[in-house]
């Protein structure tokens, strides 16, 4: 009887060590599927009017800039394969009088000594803004941007109290008045 009692614990003994051996582990991961986004309608920016009064060497000037969304342009897609439509900006400089003193019609590819193929490709034209009068000539900041993103290269147009037009990179930092003065 005891033969029987130390084989029946014996059994329940290997049992329970067994059944304590654990579930095995499995490689299976499961997840949900990623939603691939599919691209909207083209975006396009607003469109921007900045009038400001001047004064260069003494004369009064209005500059006026547009920028408008223009679909006769490329557009350029970024990597999820939306769309962007490219913009077009006018400036346009004029007298008291009303007379045109400067009239330029801007878009990327007027900067495109400027730009490395990745902007050439995937920029669009920004903006133009009046920035300051420069001695004796109109600075304005433009920008060709990466849309919707805060990647841009910052250029510099400039026109001269003769009417003539230069534009370069910007490499200056920004920096407040006080700055300046120092």
């Amino acid at each position: 009887m005891k033969r029987q009692i130390f084989m029946f614990v014996a059994a329940a003994a290997l049992c329970a060590i067994a059944a304590c051996g654990g579930k095995k582990e499995s490689d299976t991961i499961i997840t949900t599927k990623a939603e691939v986004r599919k691209p909207a309608a083209p975006v396009r920016m607003q469109d921007y009017e900045q009038t400001r009064e001047v004064e260069l060497d003494g004369i009064r000037l209005v500059c006026r800039i547009h920028r408008a969304a223009d679909d006769s342009l490329a557009m350029v897609s970024d990597e999820t394969g939306q769309k962007f439509v490219d913009n077009r900006i006018e400036l346009v400089v004029s007298r008291a009088d009303g007379s045109v003193f400067f009239r330029k019609t801007f878009t990327k590819k007027t900067f495109d000594e400027l730009l490395d193929d990745d902007y050439r490709k995937t920029g669009i034209l920004e903006g133009l803004v009046f920035d300051r009068v420069d001695g004796s000539r109109l600075r304005f900041a433009a920008s060709v941007s990466h849309p919707q993103t805060d990647e841009y290269i910052p250029l510099v147009v400039t026109v001269s109290k003769a009417g003539g037009m230069s534009i370069e990179r910007d490499t200056q930092l920004d920096t407040s008045a006080e700055e300046e003065d120092i």
